[in-house]
């Protein structure tokens, strides 16, 4: 519930507060008083487009403030939590924004600073706005098959989930089969690939064999003969290391124990071994070079065809043998996408057939929720003064390609206001008094169906009077009712009727004052008491002059919708 608005510096509103009551408010008044001026301001604390042209002449900001008090388990603290707002369960909402002069505003929600979107949204769950011109309810198709659902208690859940999956499905179902077209026209690169790689069989560090084996022949010549030399060297016949050791062994036995002689004897036999050792290596390298294979020649075409490779696949020479690995099992992978592709097609006809399983359960459900929905619109038409008139619930199925998370159904209300003309859109066939009429009358007929706690009404009693004026007042009445007569929903309307007003369980008036010499200023004042209302109420009868016979018809108005409210509370 609002339970109170504060404007300040709003075209002609200095700065008031207004506390409002539950159940049925009328807000009445003289005509250009100001009541647009309020609905735009609480328009503006509701998140919508802010106006530079609403500050106040001479002013450098505005402010609007609502209050509203509602229980813990309200949707719009589930939109403030997903919005990573600190919340608590017992505290209201509190929607402030501020305008300035050049048109920028700024907007807050329990003091915390959030975009005019968000304001938005959270003012969605808050408040219904209703107006000869307003372009949601039903002036606005899209809105048409949300408020269908709701009333027929469809909370999408299920469909949603289901297309969810099917388009994930779908998806990775277009993926893989990009990916097989692709991977098609590859598989011939990939083959060739891998069989030139098997062929060219590259070894483990055979680009660093090879460089050295290569640097070696370049200087075959000069290497052999250095072999040579030192091959010589060692096997002459006066080697010294050999002639020492001989010479010490042959006094051996002559010098005993002594450590020092038998280590240089073990040190030059060890000399002596090692220069064997080297004889039989520089022997073996002369023998390999001189009986080699490998040539300068081949060495540089096989390092030609190892660093050709490389640079095709951009890799070194020694990742050769892991790239080959990587597209054999690229190749294993296209061989066997004919399998997972079928895999996944199946998956994505599965996830078809739940969504349409989902879909027209609910397409069905609407259907039987609208002949409802027009059956209970229907019976409030004639005391509304719309006898004549048709209310059509229009549902269709829509091609595949406009189906989405809500389902299949193309939902449309359609209003006829002549007997024999076909239903159409009710913006090309009504007026707008109709229109704030036939929505009055579908949302009494959805008034169980939840939805926002406040709703306000902007002249829905535009061009009628009498009785169709007093049968709008009860079934704006009707609106706030809930179980045991107890106030449901808080319902706002501005109205220029006096039977729409009586029905009202508290009524303010707005009305301009005169401050100073041509000075005037907007202000919203409560009729607290019945006289007070009275008074109000006659002048909305009489107009300018005020007289006794208006005041007796205002106070029977007044008496008379007490005694039916009355009885809505003892029937209820």
């Amino acid at each position: 519930m609002l339970t109170s608005l504060s404007i300040h510096n709003i075209v002609l509103i200095d700065k008031i507060t207004i506390n409002f009551a539950g159940g049925l408010c009328g807000l009445t008044g003289e005509t250009g008083a100001g009541k647009s001026i309020l609905l735009d301001s609480f328009g503006l604390a509701l998140g919508m487009r802010a106006d530079a042209g609403l500050v106040r002449r001479g002013q450098d900001k505005a402010q609007v403030s609502a209050v509203f008090d509602v229980p813990p388990s309200h949707a719009s603290f589930e939109i403030l939590r997903a919005a990573d707002m600190d919340v608590a369960d017992d505290e209201g909402v509190i929607l402030r924004r501020s305008l300035g002069a050049d048109g920028r505003s700024k907007a807050y929600i329990n003091d915390t600073p959030v975009s005019a979107a968000l304001m938005r949204e959270v003012g969605q769950t808050l408040v219904e706005i209703h107006g000869q011109f307003d372009t949601q309810g039903l002036l606005n198709a899209a809105t048409h098959r949300s408020m269908l659902d709701r009333y027929a208690q469809i909370d999408g859940s299920a469909i949603k989930t289901a297309w969810d999956a099917l388009r994930t499905a779908r998806d990775k179902l277009k993926q893989m089969q990009e990916l097989s077209t692709n991977a098609r026209e590859e598989e011939a690169y990939l083959r060739e690939s891998l069989e030139d790689l098997d062929v060219l069989s590259p070894q483990k560090d055979e680009e660093t064999t090879l460089s050295s084996l290569r640097e070696r022949l370049m200087h075959k010549e000069q290497v052999m003969e250095a072999l040579n030399h030192a091959y010589t060297f060692l096997n002459e016949d006066n080697d010294p290391v050999r002639s020492a050791w001989g010479a010490l062994d042959r006094v051996a036995s002559k010098v005993g124990d002594d450590p020092d002689f038998n280590a240089a004897i073990s040190a030059l036999e060890r000399s002596s071994n090692e220069a064997e050792e080297a004889r039989a290596l520089l022997q073996n390298l002369s023998v390999s070079m001189m009986e080699s294979e490998h040539d300068l020649a081949s060495i540089d075409e096989r390092l030609h065809q190892l660093r050709a490779q490389a640079r095709k696949h951009q890799c070194s020479v020694d990742g050769l043998q892991e790239k080959r690995d990587e597209l054999a099992e690229r190749l294993n992978l296209i061989e066997n996408s004919d399998e997972a592709l079928a895999a996944q097609v199946q998956k994505a006809e599965k996830a078809m057939q739940a969504y349409l399983d989902e879909a027209e359960a609910a397409h069905d459900k609407r259907i039987i929720a609208a002949e409802k929905l027009d059956a209970l619109v229907m019976n409030e038409l004639a005391p509304l003064k719309l006898e004549k008139a048709r209310f059509v619930s229009h549902i269709e199925e829509m091609d595949e390609a406009d189906w989405s998370a809500s389902g299949f159904s193309r939902v449309q209300f359609l209003v006829s206001t002549n007997p024999g003309s076909a239903p159409a859109a009710i913006n090309k066939v009504a007026s707008g008094g109709e229109m704030s009429r036939f929505m009055l009358a579908l949302k009494v007929a959805m008034a169980g169906s939840g939805g926002p706690d406040v709703m306000v009404f902007d002249e829905v009693d535009a061009g009628i009077g009498g009785a169709t004026a007093d049968a709008v007042g009860d079934r704006l009445h009707r609106l706030t009712q809930g179980a045991g007569g107890s106030k449901a929903r808080q319902v706002m309307v501005v109205t220029h009727s006096p039977q729409v007003a009586a029905k009202s369980d508290a009524q303010w008036i707005v009305r301009k004052d005169e401050v100073e010499a041509n000075q005037v200023q907007t202000n919203i004042l409560p009729l607290e008491t019945t006289e007070e209302r009275c008074e109000e109420i006659a002048r909305m009868l009489a107009g300018a002059e005020i007289t006794n016979e208006a005041r007796a018809a205002a106070r029977r108005l007044l008496d008379n919708a007490h005694a039916k409210t009355t009885t809505h509370k003892s029937a209820a």
